[in-house]
């Protein structure tokens, strides 16, 4: 077996590169019946913000061609409930843990982040600089570089432990983007979250999802998304995180290539509960295939 680890920003070191998406792998614990956790490299736990969400109104999910529309809205018990109920229950797993954080304001995330940073268990966060920002009309941090800015520049000050930033596909210019959070401290990019989208029930003749637009994720959108994470990682000098449509192996390979550390599989996970394990013996059975020692000699090899 060749050496799989990768080092993700911070000094984080993951035995493999194999990561779950944020808010399609739960807490890690509902998939403990399935697959050995301890065999990932990491799990990002759901979306946690200061406050407890109730989330969007149903219908808040929709089935596309190669892919699916999501508007869940964050559902989750707000970070005090995380840190007295979930994390002891997951603070054993072998893995690296990873919070994602989302707020709806700069110190939503700040309030999480103090939260927290006392937890030994907790790796890492996982900023979602996706959501929308109410003191701005409601356009997400994530679209322009001084918003993005902003929220890394707050967060890091509450924050010592390895932060990861996610951003938003739905710009322009994701280079200059990941170029602003790396200049104010993140450790990694991660990219791309989902892409904004829209379904229409034309019987109903009405919008499929309550909130009328959702976000796009699965295969469909793998293509798009390779082309981001090579643009991202020739302009940055920390590590990038590479996700979107990854089903497989090859997929995730095909990411590692274009110069991601490490992938994160989301929407795969509703269809086949096991594919994480898969993609890291398909990784490791890679290397013995092409005499690769090191995973870390094919990063951003193309």
């Amino acid at each position: 077996m060749g050496n799989l680890k990768v080092n993700i920003g911070g000094g984080l070191v993951l035995d493999n590169p194999v990561m779950t998406a944020s808010g399609t792998f739960g807490y890690g614990e509902e998939f403990a019946d399935i697959i050995d956790l301890n065999r990932l490299g990491a799990i990002i736990v759901k979306g946690t913000t200061l406050n407890h969400r109730e989330g969007n109104p149903y219908p808040r999910m929709a089935e596309t061609p190669s892919g699916m529309l999501n508007a869940v809205g964050l559902q989750n018990k707000g970070v005090d409930y995380f840190v007295e109920h979930i994390y002891p229950r997951i603070k054993d797993y072998q893995c690296k843990i990873i919070v994602n954080v989302s707020g709806a304001s700069i110190d939503d995330y700040v309030g999480v982040c103090e939260k927290l940073m006392p937890l030994e268990r907790v790796d890492g966060i996982e900023v979602n600089i996706s959501c929308p920002n109410v003191k701005q009309g409601g356009m997400a941090f994530g679209t322009t570089c001084e918003g993005a800015a902003s929220v890394t520049k707050a967060v890091r000050k509450a924050y010592s432990n390895p932060m990861i930033v996610k951003l938003s596909p739905n710009v322009t210019d994701i280079a200059s983007i990941a170029k602003a959070v790396e200049a104010e401290g993140a450790d990694a990019v991660s990219l791309t979250n989902t892409f904004l989208g829209m379904a229409i029930d034309v019987e109903k003749q009405a919008p499929i999802l309550s909130t009328i637009t959702g976000g796009l994720s699965g295969p469909c959108i793998r293509p798009i998304a390779v082309r981001m994470v090579w643009q991202v990682a020739k302009a940055v000098q920390i590590p990038v995180i590479g996700l979107g449509g990854i089903m497989n192996g090859r997929d995730a390979l095909e990411f590692m290539l274009a110069g991601a550390t490490a992938v994160e599989v989301g929407t795969a996970n509703f269809i086949n509960p096991a594919v994480t394990v898969e993609i890291v013996d398909y990784i490791n059975d890679y290397c013995q295939r092409h005499g690769i020692d090191d995973i870390n000699t094919i990063i951003g090899k193309i």
